[in-house]
């Protein structure tokens, strides 16, 4: 619901108005610390990726901070039932009580121990096949945060091969920075046996997945010592892979939690909870849109608050112009059973609008002898402007 942009200009100082915005420096996706930026809050229909509303906001917010007022205006200007969708920033015990009222779906952070243990403890027998290719999932009620919810253990089997390939490269890359330490231990000696067991525990004591086995402390002479001979001790074992770590990450490989507080499952089922938490990039489509270079506004050469906020505004419009225009050529493409070739001349029936206008590059309009015409109009142009509304065909002539 959140993206920043940056801007190149510093603002002058003055009394700041408690109602406008702040051009600030804070954390950027792009590592530009040298830049201040501001944020743009969207929220968009999970049908077409239509924005429905924006807010333009400062430029060190916290997202997490947001959320619930951003739901609480949202609802308070739009009132229709919807489910709002968001990401694991929202799901905090502050913002679940602050949202009572309005219903939503989230995903749950691991961070939260409820949710790791249950990710952790769910067993393959207990997963449901889902409707969707490749998911599994269980469906269980939790409180948190006070408040009734349902929660969906899923479980993706394309994200658990990935975790689990993640995770060998992870221990094979671990274990070898294991064996460096072993090494540096066993070249040292120690004056008494109580300090080499405590270097021998210390070792591999941060490790995430190994651990330090059949210990022993080695007598040597002590070559430090030049006047009498004494004894020295050093450290001899071996790196071992701690199943006991790593059963629980192989077990909960591939699952993530979503959660709703529409306790109705008649009104929302565990086959919906999954598949529209699946349909919630229509906002990172959105800033994609926007934040393309393409689109002249990647970086805002703006000092006024009030001119930065003017201008996001009409970047919200911009978007939702082709939004609605994307939605409409994608719904007569279906409701006419048509496709048309992708950038790789592949069929489809969801061609992005960007890439039909690209299409239609290169048409002039030409006066000959008092008469008005259309260049370049292929048959290829001619069958894709059958697919748009008669206002846009009269462009062409048509």
């Amino acid at each position: 619901m959140q993206g920043e942009y940056e801007t190149n200009y510093e603002i002058s100082e003055k009394e700041p108005n408690p109602c406008e915005i702040k051009i600030t420096y804070g954390y950027s996706r792009n590592h530009r610390p040298d830049l201040k930026q501001f944020m743009m809050n969207l929220v968009s229909s999970a049908d077409g990726d239509v924005p429905l509303w924006m807010r333009i906001g400062s430029g060190n917010e916290s997202d997490q901070q947001q959320f619930a007022q951003i739901m609480q205006d949202y609802k308070s200007q739009l009132k229709w039932d919807s489910l709002i969708v968001l990401d694991s920033a929202f799901f905090s015990q502050e913002n679940i009580q602050s949202s009572q009222g309005i219903s939503w779906l989230s995903r749950v952070p691991l961070r939260v121990k409820a949710a790791l243990k249950l990710v952790q403890e769910v067993s393959q027998q207990e997963l449901k096949a889902s409707e969707l290719k490749g998911y599994r999932y269980k469906e269980v009620t939790k409180t948190y945060g006070g408040i009734k919810q349902r929660w969906l253990v899923v479980e993706s089997e394309k994200r658990r091969e990935a975790d689990l390939n993640k995770l060998e490269k992870n221990i094979q890359k671990e274990a070898q920075e294991a064996e460096k330490q072993l090494r540096q231990l066993n070249r040292q000696t120690f004056a008494c046996i109580p300090d080499a067991q405590k270097m021998a525990k210390k070792l591999l004591k941060k490790s995430k997945y190994h651990h330090l086995t059949n210990i022993k402390i080695e007598v040597v002479a002590n070559k430090n010592c030049k006047f009498a001979t004494t004894e020295a001790y050093r450290v001899q074992g071996t790196v071992s892979l701690c199943e006991e770590k790593v059963k629980p990450i192989r077990h909960s490989a591939g699952r993530f939690i979503i959660a709703t507080n529409v306790l109705d499952s008649n009104i929302l089922t565990a086959e919906e909870m999954l598949s529209k938490y699946k349909e919630q990039q229509a906002v990172e489509r959105g800033f994609r849109f926007l934040k393309d270079p393409m689109f002249f506004t990647d970086s805002v050469f703006l000092k006024s608050p009030k001119r930065i906020e003017a201008l996001g505004f009409i970047m919200g419009l911009c978007l939702l112009v082709y939004t609605l225009g994307q939605r409409q050529l994608r719904q007569t493409l279906q409701l006419r059973n048509s496709r048309v070739p992708n950038q790789l001349n592949h069929p489809t029936q969801s061609p992005t609008l960007r890439w039909i206008f690209q299409c239609f590059q290169s048409i002039h309009v030409l006066l000959v002898h008092q008469t008005v015409e259309i260049s370049n109009l292929s048959d290829e142009r001619l069958s894709l402007l059958k697919f748009f509304p008669p206002a846009c065909q009269g462009y062409y002539l048509l």
